[in-house]
């Protein structure tokens, strides 16, 4: 196996209590210090919220290896001969190479940030946050720098967490975003909801700005980011620019690649064309219910059922992966940001036609204390009313209701079905209709009127 966190980690717990030590032997290379962690903790390990980074670790090496999983730790594997059926990997410490023959071979190479080629962009102070090492990396920075000023550069997941991580951390925060508004996984008209919410935290934030460099002191360290109007200073620079598959080493050795650089599989996450090599987590592509498309959709919950079912289908067993609806859920410090299924644009570029709604509401009865607004988009298919996607910005209780849409999309149901969801109501949770069902309503009557 190539990669030993959350894919790769579940795929060989999976497979070993399926098949025993004297029936199947695990060999598993991992380049880096850590396995089986948390990646999508490490911007609450760095704001704070967790105290130790040991807490974002599910298993060591050593409770790997008590299982009978031979993990070799800072061992990198740099070439896969699928022809001959074998590996060849790089000791990262001595540089030490050694060949390993396989009969089923596993890739969980997960992504890679992106890291523009920039003037500066090694300069000590900016810092990517992808592992652990990463993250040990910026608090250690934060910890040396006097300077009390921060640039996040990009407004995605990792951005917005980042902003409220170094928010929490008393610096003030700039955030620099080459799009419209921040989080580009909504709508813009949802993302601008982010954008009032962020500023009212404290945060900058210039959208519509391209960083061109990063400039540097006389030291060397970073002391500002430009982009082709402005320069913003800054004492530490945090890169949330987005991930890439890393297929490197399964393109060189001629797996098939889709559009968006990941690994395509079958449904039982079996490499297509290729009997004996699986590969599941951030660098394969999968299935889009909703879409009918391929497309690339880094999170620990999708590679950790990659895992599930590889580990049950090279341990003896059979399990498939059918695909995702695109949910996820983040917050910047108190707002809550949430999405499923397809975007405006997402639509647009598979060729449906649809109907568009948004309500306002509130997460309890309105007259119940702590009752926050919340803001529900929805998209119905135009004529069948076939729910298409769902958007939520709001407060506390706002983000898991997204959930409702997750699952009503895996059924492939209509907003006029939805209507008639019998969901768990009293004032402390929820108004007689919960925010999510007036969307529905919404968009009902939003495509019958059109069909008219």
């Amino acid at each position: 196996m190539s990669g030993a966190d959350a894919a790769g980690r579940s795929a060989a717990s999976q497979a070993r209590r399926l098949r025993g030590p004297d029936e199947l032997e695990i060999v598993a290379f991992e380049r880096g210090h850590f396995t089986s962690y948390s990646a999508c903790g490490i911007p609450y390990w760095v704001g704070g919220d967790v105290d130790d980074r040991d807490q974002l670790i599910a298993r060591t090496p050593e409770e790997h290896r008590e299982r009978a999983i031979d993990l070799r730790m800072r061992t990198e594997v740099v070439e896969i001969d699928v022809a001959g059926a074998r590996v060849r990997s790089r000791d990262v410490g001595s540089g030490a190479e050694a060949w390993t023959a396989y009969d089923k071979l596993v890739i969980a190479t997960g992504a890679r940030p992106v890291r523009p080629d920039l003037p500066g962009v090694d300069a000590p102070g900016v810092h990517g946050v992808q592992t652990l090492d990463d993250g040990q990396a910026l608090l250690d920075t934060l910890a040396a720098t006097e300077g009390r000023r921060a640039v996040v550069v990009g407004a995605g997941y990792i951005g917005v967490e980042m902003a409220e991580a170094l928010i929490n951390r008393g610096y003030e925060v700039t955030v620099v975003n080459r799009a419209r508004e921040p989080m580009s996984t909504l709508d813009p008209d949802m993302g601008r909801l982010v954008h009032t919410a962020m500023e009212g935290m404290g945060i900058t934030m210039v959208n519509d700005a391209e960083v061109s460099k990063i400039l540097t002191g006389e030291d060397g360290r970073v002391r500002a980011v430009a982009t082709q109007d402005a320069e913003y200073p800054a004492d530490v620079v945090v890169l949330g620019i987005g991930v890439r598959p890393e297929a490197t080493l399964a393109e060189a050795a001629g797996l098939p690649l889709g559009d968006h650089g990941g690994l395509l599989t079958d449904l039982a996450m079996r490499v297509r064309g290729h009997e004996n090599i699986w590969a599941g987590g951030d660098c394969v592509e999968v299935l889009d219910l909703v879409s009918g498309r391929e497309r690339h959709i880094a999170l620990g919950t999708h590679a950790n059922k990659h895992g599930q079912v590889i580990g049950s289908n090279v341990g003896g067993g059979y399990a498939t992966f059918p695909g995702v609806v695109g949910t996820a859920v983040s917050k910047v410090c108190e707002l809550e940001i949430a999405r499923t299924g397809l975007r405006e644009k997402d639509a647009h570029r598979v060729g449906l036609r649809f109907e568009a709604v948004t309500i306002e509401s509130t997460s309890r009865a309105g007259y119940y204390p702590g009752a926050a607004p919340m803001t529900v988009k929805m998209l119905a298919e135009h004529r069948t009313g076939r729910l298409l996607g769902v958007q939520i910005v709001g407060r506390e209780g706002a983000g898991k209701r997204v959930d409702i849409g997750a699952v009503a999309l895996t059924a492939g149901m209509t907003v006029d079905a939805m209507t008639a969801l019998d969901l768990g109501y009293a004032p402390p949770f929820s108004p007689v209709w919960d925010p999510v069902l007036v969307a529905a309503r919404k968009a009902s009557a939003a495509v019958r009127a059109r069909g008219a």
